[in-house]
């Protein structure tokens, strides 16, 4: 590990930089996972110096982080999966880490974002906590009321939630989350509705600015007359189908008299 010393300061310093230096803290990360494939210590086995576990640990949680404020979950779920040994395994016989229910907090929101919602509880479920303290740890608490607040259908509590994040990076999956029910929202809109006035859409979008309102109407192929201020939706593919009563009627004719032939 005396070889990994310089580079895990380095890390460490440009982690905590101010803005963070992703670029670097990336290369280090890279080169940090190297030294601990070859020091034995990335997928660790048997008896090792519970220092040199702690250590790696941390390196690999600073990447849990890193990844999600360079916006790359599958790195995410790489660091996640490696942080388990160390969690799991080796638990305890190491110290605490204080990022540790932050990271399993950033999973479990994940896994709501992907609407993996039986993962979600099995994972919750296999939480090294009491059941009865769950609610207590901030860093579960909030997947847990989002996940509470989607079944229910209380996007603007899923909203405000952004603001309540225990941690930054849990921000990014807020706004992941408000994605996909912005895109619900829309599909709904279209099918009950022809137009709406810009600030209705807006308000039921959860957006708090119309430029923001206009650049998503662009993505969806939506009208906007700012004159009237209003927004027509699209409805692409489709097409009023009419029914052929006549080829039914004789369809279902054929049919009856080929089932008397039968009997």
């Amino acid at each position: 590990m005396s070889d990994l010393g310089k580079l895990y300061r380095d890390l460490q310093q440009s982690f905590a930089a101010r803005p963070c230096d992703l670029k670097k803290c990336g290369t280090l990360l890279a080169q940090l996972k190297i030294g601990l494939i070859t020091a034995g210590l990335l997928v660790p086995h048997g008896e090792v110096n519970p220092k040199d576990l702690e250590i790696a640990r941390d390196i690999l949680e600073i990447g849990a982080f890193w990844s999600i404020r360079s916006k790359d979950i599958p790195s995410f779920d790489r660091y996640f999966s490696q942080l388990q040994t160390f969690y799991n395994d080796y638990g305890p016989v190491l110290s605490k880490s204080p990022r540790e229910f932050p990271i399993r907090g950033l999973n479990l929101i994940r896994l709501l974002t992907q609407n993996r919602i039986a993962d979600f509880h099995t994972t919750l479920e296999s939480l090294p906590l009491p059941a009865d303290s769950l609610t207590s740890n901030p860093f579960i608490s909030h997947p847990i009321n989002l996940e509470r607040w989607l079944m229910e259908g209380s996007y603007s509590k899923v909203w405000n939630a952004r603001e309540e994040a225990p941690a930054e990076e849990y921000k990014f999956f807020v706004d992941s989350l408000m994605g996909t029910i912005r895109n619900e929202i829309a599909s709904c809109e279209e099918t009950a509705y022809e137009s709406l006035p810009l600030k209705d859409a807006a308000t039921l979008l959860f957006f708090a600015s119309q430029s923001e309102l206009l650049a998503f109407a662009k993505q969806r192929g939506w009208q906007v007359n700012l004159t009237e201020g209003t927004i027509t939706f699209s409805r692409k593919g489709e097409e009023k189908a009419e029914i052929p009563k006549e080829k039914l009627i004789a369809a279902n004719l054929q049919y009856a008299r080929e089932l008397e032939q039968i009997v």
